[in-house]
């Protein structure tokens, strides 16, 4: 809503999360997307380069910002320096989705925060890591070329969309939850240290990976969120959604998010969780998938996404019907898909769908904690679809 007044152009991540997507059609903005690097062996999108970045800003010279990622939903983290400074000598502010770097910034081993590094606005998703309660959330102004124009601008949108009633409760813990950031630099580290214990566990037992070890070969990560455990589960020869079951329903171990090769653990910042008993739950975990078919089957392949023909507001607020899953390959989806975990759209409204996306998405729907946002049944076997005249 605050960009809406800088140009008619969101250069912006295709891997954001599908609240984005919310926002361009609420905006009415046109989106020119940056495909993010991809790990095809374990299905997860990372970040962007500057250079891709720049090369996106200049195909568009209607752009009103630009919005990134960083870090990724498995702790990669971005060459912010080297974004804004692209996105600044365009002329244009950067904009940095860091919900899961709260805590970024507040100890020696964390990463530098997004606004210390030339971010023009940051998000920050305070439940998440450092402790406030759920719903709440921290939308930070950076002291930069762009702050002046900004900040009226925020004023306004927030006004429109902020509630009348707001939460004492809410806004109390994001100040709870930023002094304990600020003064709990023993407690910090310590959670630092059980995440190093449990990855040097599982490097030195062998039988899983740490997905973050990979990271060094993409050209867009140059660092990693330290509080974030990503085990390749497919290596130990079980999917990630098996592995998540049985942690938690043989040793109450929860982790946040499994995928179809792998699951993900967060330390909290200024927690000390036992790290024996995830070691040992994970290591206990059987090999029921040993066989290389059925390993080789665990292999993820994202869907690229179909080509566009609206933007989201224009599909969103069209003329609609629900069709058969496979009545909709190559129309047009009025909606937002997006695999949870981790919310990141695999279908925009304006884009075509494709058969590769109906599959990737009915398979996530079908996983033991998979689901799809967005869409009209649980199975995603109909889908929402722009009703175009013939």
């Amino acid at each position: 809503m605050v960009t809406a007044a800088l140009g008619r152009t969101l250069v912006v991540q295709r891997s954001v999360h599908s609240s984005v997507i919310d926002g361009l059609v609420l905006s009415g903005l046109k989106a020119a997307f940056v495909q993010p690097s991809v790990d095809a062996e374990q299905g997860i999108a990372h970040g962007v380069t500057a250079g891709a970045l720049a090369t996106a800003i200049a195909q568009h010279p209607d752009a009103a910002a630009a919005y990134i990622v960083s870090p990724s939903y498995f702790g990669a983290v971005a060459d912010v320096p080297s974004l804004a400074a692209v996105a600044h000598a365009a002329g244009i502010p950067l904009i940095v989705d860091e919900a899961w770097g709260a805590h970024f910034g507040f100890h020696p081993r964390f990463p530098a925060n997004a606004l210390s590094q030339g971010a023009d606005l940051v998000t920050s998703s305070t439940h998440k890591l450092a402790g406030s309660l759920t719903q709440s959330a921290m939308l930070h102004l950076g002291d930069g070329p762009f702050a002046d124009v900004l900040e009226p601008l925020i004023d306004r949108a927030f006004r429109l969309v902020q509630s009348t009633s707001a939460s004492a409760l809410l806004l109390a813990s994001l100040d709870r939850a930023r002094m304990t950031l600020a003064g709990g630099h023993e407690a910090l580290g310590a959670s630092v240290e059980a995440a190093d214990t449990v990855r040097a566990a599982i490097r030195s037992l062998g039988r899983f990976a740490v997905v973050s070890d990979d990271f060094p070969r993409f050209p867009d990560i140059v660092e990693a969120d330290p509080l974030r455990i990503a085990v390749d589960t497919r290596a130990g020869g079980i999917s990630g959604h098996e592995a998540r079951r049985r942690i938690s329903r043989d040793h109450q171990v929860m982790v946040e998010v499994a995928t179809g090769s792998a699951v993900v653990a967060v330390v909290g910042a200024g927690s000390s969780p036992d790290t024996d008993r995830f070691i040992e739950a994970l290591h206990g975990l059987p090999s029921p998938l040993r066989d290389s078919g059925t390993v080789e089957r665990l292999r993820v392949t994202l869907p690229q996404p179909g080509p566009s023909r609206l933007t989201a507001r224009e599909a969103f607020m069209s003329p609609t019907r629900a069709v058969h899953a496979a009545e909709a390959v190559g129309l047009i989806s009025a909606d937002t898909l997006a695999a949870y975990p981790p919310g990141i759209p695999n279908v925009l409204p304006g884009e075509v769908i494709t058969a590769e996306t109906i599959r990737f998405l009915q398979l996530t729907a079908a996983a033991p904690s998979g689901h799809v946002r967005g869409a009209l049944d649980p199975g995603v076997t109909r889908l929402l679809v722009v009703d175009t005249p013939a």
